[in-house]
């Protein structure tokens, strides 16, 4: 995926800043897609010059270069290509299991204080993600179906952080075995 994919799906939610659309990103796609706010503006750049958005200045830009970015029919017929392209699997690279079959294999190294701050990440991770669910998806609101393609989203992150946590206690539990 790249990040120009999700940014025309963010702006396709909803037109906006730079500015807007960053802390927008950050707030949602940004937990599973991480883009810094540099990488953000340098390709609205690109995807302005394919001709996939436009800008116009922001009524509330003064002096400064405020603008406001909308999808074009080129970036929608582009988001709906790539859409219709096969998904690769993930590719998990994660250091830490790296450093546990080296552990493995060397003997005790001291990891429990790493998988400890793993823990404490990922709790608060999946805090923030269940406030979301409660402020987002309440039970008693109705969800069109686009309310629960992201509520369903926000699910899978958090049976993830979920998963995390209680595999990091399993292997805590293992490095503190004996022998």
């Amino acid at each position: 995926m790249s990040l120009s994919h999700a940014l025309l799906t963010s702006l396709l939610e909803k037109s906006s800043s730079g500015y807007d659309l960053a802390r927008r990103f950050d707030k949602s796609i940004g937990y599973f897609w991480h883009a810094t706010h540099q990488q953000i503006y340098r390709e609205l750049g690109r995807m302005e010059e394919a001709l996939w958005i436009a800008s116009v200045t922001a009524p509330d830009a003064g002096k400064t270069r405020k603008r406001i970015y909308s999808v074009l029919p080129l970036g929608r017929a582009e988001l709906g290509r790539w859409v219709g392209e096969a998904s690769p699997v993930m590719d998990l690279r994660d250091e830490l299991t790296v450093r546990l079959r080296a552990d493995a294999v060397i003997g005790p190294l001291g990891l429990g204080v790493e998988l400890e701050r793993h823990i404490l990440l990922h709790r608060d991770s999946l805090q923030r993600y269940r406030e979301i669910e409660q402020r987002d998806f309440p039970p008693d609101r109705p969800q069109t179906r686009r309310l629960r393609i992201n509520h369903l989203i926000l699910q899978r992150g958090i049976a993830y952080e979920e998963h995390s946590i209680l595999w990091a206690q399993q292997m805590l539990a293992v490095l503190d075995e004996e022998g």
